[in-house]
């Protein structure tokens, strides 16, 4: 039983800004801390903007036999790692968003055919999402063809101000067609219109047979608010934005402190 008696089955949790910390590692609190809810009988499992890629290590370590999804939703993945749905983004709509950006300054990176595509190498969060996506860049600018063929497009930048605008445009120009949200203050994702924090929690938790009602999700950023919206049981992190927490029913502490464990131990195993 979960906070005030709600009954959980099964915890979903975000990964960065998240499960992991900002170093990208998972810490011994919280591995010993999803051993312990599995032992309880709640299961566990993923949902990232991550590639498949990113996720694998990942589950090997918490031991995650479960299906799981990746780019918020564009692939889903059964319990043993083999594709089970693929979304990648409608070529029309992709295109329209690579003309909507023209030439704004910001660095591409194309997730198409399980390859990280990156347009400039010397990006200074090119070290970081090579942890998170366990897998080396191929150096490509963002052609036509590329950007048809893509599952996940992100667009990164330090200029958080202009993320925001292009957001904004990209969610009006493209609404009902894709999927539009920041995954961190630096990165602006697009993927498919299914692939979406909540399409995926209500997938994952149709594909293992388990009531939504039942479901709790765990996260940081305005990509998990779907997934709020639609789980019995919303948590945020410490860290996360006013915007995020406000939307969620509890509050963790940060993932540099253990918010999963925390949340574990705190609302789910009490």
């Amino acid at each position: 039983m979960s906070d005030a008696g709600r009954k959980v089955r099964l915890l979903i949790s975000d990964v960065d800004g998240t499960l992991v910390t900002h170093e990208k590692l998972l810490t011994p609190g919280t591995i010993a801390a999803v051993a312990r809810l599995r032992a309880a009988g709640i299961g566990f499992t993923l949902v990232s903007a991550r590639p498949p890629s990113g996720l694998r290590r990942l589950a090997e370590t918490l031991d995650v036999r479960l299906p799981m999804a990746a780019y918020n939703g564009g692939i889903l993945l059964d319990g043993d790692g083999s594709f089970a749905e693929r979304h990648p983004i409608d070529p029309v709509a992709a295109l329209e968003f690579q003309a909507m950006v023209g030439a704004a300054p910001v660095s591409w990176w194309i997730f198409a055919d399980g390859i990280w595509h990156a347009d400039d190498l010397a990006n200074p969060h090119v070290p970081r999402e090579r942890l998170s996506s366990d897998q080396e860049p191929v150096i490509a600018p963002p052609t036509t063809d590329l950007v048809a063929r893509a599952e996940k497009i992100t667009l990164v930048s330090d200029d958080h101000a202009l993320l925001e605008r292009l957001d904004a445009q990209g969610c009006a120009a493209l609404r009902g067609r894709a999927t539009i949200a920041r995954s961190q203050p630096y990165y602006l994702d697009m993927t498919d219109l299914c692939a979406n924090k909540g399409a995926a929690v209500r997938a994952l938790a149709r594909m293992m047979d388990v009531p939504i009602e039942e479901v709790a999700v765990i996260g940081d950023m305005a990509n998990d608010l779907p997934m709020f919206a639609v789980a019995g049981l919303s948590i945020a992190m410490g860290q996360a934005p006013p915007e995020v927490r406000g939307a969620a029913q509890l509050v963790t502490t940060s993932n540099e402190e253990d918010g999963v464990a925390n949340a574990i131990d705190w609302f789910l195993l009490d």
